[in-house]
């Protein structure tokens, strides 16, 4: 099991990542948020700069704000910092382009876009289509050194879908899963992307990388899923989810999709939205606050044991380790951090003194 820390993308805490390289973790994420963080590249560039050994790369470029080629022009351009040791997350955009009330980028858009950030990333002369016009395009100038490709970029795609799972398998080198997944579904979602390599007739290798995102918190003895300091540690990522979950319920309307674990409290959150001094039409400037950086006072009521249990990585050091080691055994290689802004120098410590120390 490998273990990867991410951070809230505020460029002034690129040493965050620094911390975690000596601290043991194996793979620095940093999102791309643009109405919320700062720049991801920019971030990365820092970390390259003052690291050695950790592998460092985006968690996750969105689609919807950047052409592919850029995309790939960017992460190439880190790579000539930190050759061999740069990674492109890469996903269709949740708060990247909720924020701004629209939607992620359509599976076929996606898909697409995959290709070309792939094709370019392996030095091919690809088809490439903007604004109705369909053009060839590859990198010029490789022997000058601007960017660097020569070292391989893998790529890890974002996907919980089964149309994004397949577009993995067929583009992707990895996959990250979000919202903590379960054992029991890693398996069957390694199943959807071996089945979309095979469509293209590729076959997924074995060292295709799988991550999944969650945040978690060691416990101290006497202390339980209710004490204040797990709240502290867990409450952003448990609202993250909230309010991820209440994008897709708003679309789709089917009280399917609501995770078990929060339906004692789902009405009440409802009707927090819904109480939300934002106008109805510009509500989604409001309902992701503190996305994955901090916890707004207000929803901390719904930071319950069930959702902390569901959407987190909580307990004692003992129990952690047995639930990673179920984990790994379904396929999952890595577990991503993204603890909260004010707490993740405290989560990332505990966790390599009293996890990975002794995993």
């Amino acid at each position: 099991m490998k273990f990867g820390a991410m951070v809230a993308t505020k460029i002034d805490d690129w040493k965050l990542l620094k911390e975690a390289e000596d601290l043991g973790y194996d793979h620095a994420w940093v999102p791309d948020s643009q109405m919320i963080w700062s720049d991801c590249y920019a971030t990365l560039a820092l970390v390259a700069e003052h690291t050695s050994r950790i592998k460092i790369g985006t968690g996750v470029a969105i689609t919807g704000t950047r052409t592919a080629p850029v995309t790939a022009h960017s992460i190439a351009s880190i790579n000539r910092l930190a050759p061999g040791r740069t990674f492109l997350g890469i996903g269709t955009g949740h708060t990247a382009m909720r924020v701004m009330g629209m939607n992620p980028t359509k599976p076929k858009a996606f898909r697409e876009y995959l290709r070309i950030v792939r094709g370019l990333l392996h030095g091919e002369e690809i088809e490439y289509t903007l604004d109705g016009q369909t053009q060839a395009i590859k990198f010029l100038h490789l022997d000058r050194n601007f960017i660097d490709i020569e070292h391989e970029i893998p790529i890890y795609v974002a996907a919980n879908g089964p149309t994004a799972l397949k577009s993995a398998g067929a583009y992707g080198d990895g996959r990250i899963s979000a919202l903590s997944e379960p054992a029991e579904m890693t398996s069957a979602s390694l199943d959807q992307v071996k089945a979309g390599a095979e469509e293209i007739g590729r076959a997924v290798s074995p060292d295709f990388h799988t991550a999944a995102l969650t945040t978690g918190c060691v416990l101290r003895p006497k202390e339980t899923l209710k004490s204040d300091r797990v709240v502290d540690e867990c409450g952003s990522q448990v609202a993250a989810a909230f309010h991820y979950v209440y994008e897709v319920f708003k679309l789709t309307e089917d009280e399917n999709l609501v995770p078990p674990a929060i339906h004692d409290v789902w009405e009440s959150y409802c009707q927090r939205v819904e109480q939300m001094e934002t106008p109805e039409e510009k509500r989604y400037l409001e309902l992701h606050e503190g996305h994955c950086s901090f916890l707004v006072p207000e929803e901390r009521r719904f930071v319950t044991p069930e959702a902390i249990q569901t959407f987190c990585l909580a307990g004692e050091p003992d129990e952690i380790i047995d639930e990673l080691r179920r984990r790994e055994k379904s396929g999952l290689k890595e577990i991503t951090l993204l603890p909260p802004m004010d707490y993740a120098r405290n989560v990332f410590r505990d966790f390599s003194e009293l996890v990975m120390a002794k995993y």
